[in-house]
């Protein structure tokens, strides 16, 4: 398996992420899925790609088996098979689809991050299946260097090849005040899925 460009592992991640965050309208239409791609938030970084830009990566996932075509009653649709090709169980694939949607993250943010994909106990659960990515030939993810000032080290997705980190940038914020962003995106979600369900609007 070749190492996937950022735009196509940017496909791959939002694919597998909709198929459990939106499973009404999974398998994905193009349009749909370039607005996953699109994303202002949960993406790091945002990207603005066009519909042919998608269109030629998942032409690449699906000579590489990672990617399939469903045809709809009117138009065509896409589904992911990253399990199956990587061989890993649905654990690992929620954390590789984070890491590769919002880049490197520690254990405590991805456990929060993971969550509307698969519900892990606690952290040394999520660490279990970060040192099983890590300890494969070839390894799927890796740990890094602790950053200056952080307490926690951080993990990054190896599916697009190795990961440069420049020791020198400046620490990025607590992981404390990572963590508490990213469950605020959670349930902004949540909140914003159960108006939706009951026809409210802002």
């Amino acid at each position: 398996m070749r190492d996937l460009t950022a735009t196509e592992a940017r496909v791959l991640a939002v694919l597998v992420e909709k198929q459990h965050t939106v499973p009404d309208t999974y398998p994905l239409s193009l349009n749909a899925l370039t607005q996953g791609c699109n994303q202002k938030t949960a993406r790091d970084p945002v990207m603005a790609l066009s519909d042919a830009e998608v269109l030629a990566a998942l032409i690449e996932l699906r000579d590489l088996s990672l990617v399939f075509e469903v045809s709809g009653a009117r138009v065509t649709r896409f589904e992911h098979n990253l399990k199956r090709v990587y061989g890993v169980p649905g654990q690992a694939e929620a954390l590789l689809t984070v890491l590769l949607l919002r880049g490197p993250q520690t254990a405590a943010e991805l456990r929060l991050n993971t969550e509307r994909l698969h519900r892990f106990v606690d952290i040394s659960s999520v660490e279990g299946f970060l040192d099983e990515l890590a300890e494969r030939e070839p390894p799927l993810a890796v740990k890094l260097p602790k950053a200056p000032g952080a307490r926690e080290a951080r993990w990054a997705a190896l599916l697009s090849g190795p990961v440069t980190v420049d020791a020198s940038a400046p620490p990025a914020a607590s992981d404390e005040l990572s963590a508490l962003r990213a469950e605020v995106e959670t349930l902004t979600a949540q909140v914003a899925r159960l108006m939706a369900a009951q026809g409210w609007t802002e």
